[in-house]
């Protein structure tokens, strides 16, 4: 009886040493997700960080995106300025031309009627001066000046 209570014993003893075993390798693979886990939340942590690194990335382009549009637009306008003073210029400029082709126009006439008046001898020239200056004078000054603007546009 007793060899028969020993080998159940024995028998309770392996189950017992085969349960422990299993629980210990429970246990090691409780501790291996643990640890998985613990791997997830650390690839959770990294990955949050290179998002929120991203983030700063893109607010940082953003910005220099802003900036350049910023120093764009001043360009942009800087030139349209220079266009405009170019454009103002150039029409002030043609228009003191014009001034100054017309004032030169009636001094060109002025010189050829008195260059006409005076080219004669002297009784002629007496006499053509004094038709020219109080006669043809003033229609000559006129004919010059409608002359000079006809010939200026």
């Amino acid at each position: 009886m007793n060899a028969i209570n020993g080998i159940i014993n024995a028998i309770k003893g392996i189950i017992n040493a085969i349960n422990g075993i299993l629980k210990a390798i429970n246990g090691i693979i409780n501790a291996i997700k643990d640890i998985i886990d613990s791997i997830n939340c650390i690839v959770n942590a990294i990955n949050s960080i290179i998002n929120s690194i991203n983030g700063i990335v893109n607010a940082i382009n953003a910005i220099a995106e802003a900036i350049y549009g910023i120093f764009k637009a001043k360009k942009d306008i800087k030139n349209a300025i220079h266009s405009i003073v170019n454009g103002l210029n150039n029409a002030i400029a043609e228009a003191i031309y014009g001034i100054v082709k017309c004032i030169n126009g009636i001094f060109k006439a002025i010189q050829l009627h008195l260059w006409h008046c005076f080219n004669a001898n002297y009784a002629n020239t007496m006499a053509i001066n004094g038709i020219c200056m109080s006669f043809l004078m003033p229609f000559m000054v006129l004919l010059c000046h409608l002359g000079c603007h006809l010939w200026h546009f």
